[in-house]
C-alpha cells in the first residue's frame, strides 16, 4: 500500500525550531521528487518546500526551512527555524507525480495525513 507518514509536529512558542519527518513506504522512494506544503485555516493548501529525487535540487519558499531527504530510509525531512505565528498550519508531505518537484498541488500525487503545527506569540 502507498503510504506517506508525517510526524514531528507541535505546540511551540515563536522562535523555536522545529524538524518535521515524513516515511514512505509501498514504493520505491528514491525515484520521486517529494515535496511539503502546507494549509492553514480557511487558506488553500500551499507550496513549502521541494526536493528532487536524489536531493541535487531543492527549493524551499522560506529562507527559515531547508529540506533533506534520506533515501536509505524512505524519508523526508523540514528543519524549520525560528517559527513564526503565521506558520501555524498543517503540514503534508507529498509525492511528485513525475520529474523534478513542482510547485502545485495537482503535481503530486501521494499525500500524507497531515502533521499540526501551531505556534504561538
Amino acid at each position: 500500500q502507498v503510504q506517506l507518514f508525517e510526524s514531528g509536529g507541535g505546540l511551540v512558542q515563536t522562535g523555536a525550531s522545529l524538524r518535521l519527518s515524513c516515511t514512505a513506504s509501498g514504493w520505491t522512494f528514491p525515484n520521486y521528487a517529494m515535496g511539503w506544503f502546507r494549509q492553514a485555516p480557511g487558506k488553500a493548501r500551499e507550496f513549502v518546500a521541494g526536493i528532487s529525487w536524489n536531493g541535487a535540487s531543492f527549493q524551499s519558499v522560506e529562507r527559515r526551512f531547508d529540506i533533506s531527504r534520506d533515501n536509505n530510509n524512505n524519508a523526508v525531512y523540514l528543519q524549520m527555524n525560528n517559527l513564526k505565528p503565521e506558520d501555524t498550519a498543517v503540514y503534508f508531505c507529498a509525492r511528485g507525480r513525475s520529474g523534478p518537484y513542482g510547485r502545485s498541488t495537482g503535481e503530486y500525487d501521494v499525500w500524507g495525513q497531515g502533521t499540526q503545527v501551531t505556534v504561538s506569540a
